[in-house]
């Protein structure tokens, strides 16, 4: 909405959307937006995390160390210490 718009909205006493702009004739949220609400954030897992799973599970989480973007190199390589610890033991044994 131009900034033009949104003083012809003050001078008229308009209401509107905030997330589509709709005007809003004395309802306190747009029809259409109330239909589909935002989603929800999704939380994302600590660190500690990903390096104490690499540890206390098998090697198939090797993928999922090495392609998390919240991780840095020496983090990725700690885990993969873990995950190369298993499979020793699963070679060993």
């Amino acid at each position: 909405m131009p900034d033009d718009e949104s003083g012809l909205d003050d001078l008229l006493g308009r209401t509107r959307c905030a997330r589509c702009g709709q005007i809003l004739h004395g309802d306190i949220e747009c029809p259409f937006c109330s239909l589909f609400p935002e989603p929800r954030a999704a939380q994302s897992l600590p660190k500690w995390v990903y390096v104490t799973a690499s540890f206390l599970t098998s090697p198939l989480s090797l993928p999922f160390v090495i392609l998390t973007p919240r991780l840095s190199r020496p983090q990725k390589v700690l885990a993969t210490s873990g995950c190369v610890v298993w499979a020793l033991l699963y070679w060993w044994l």
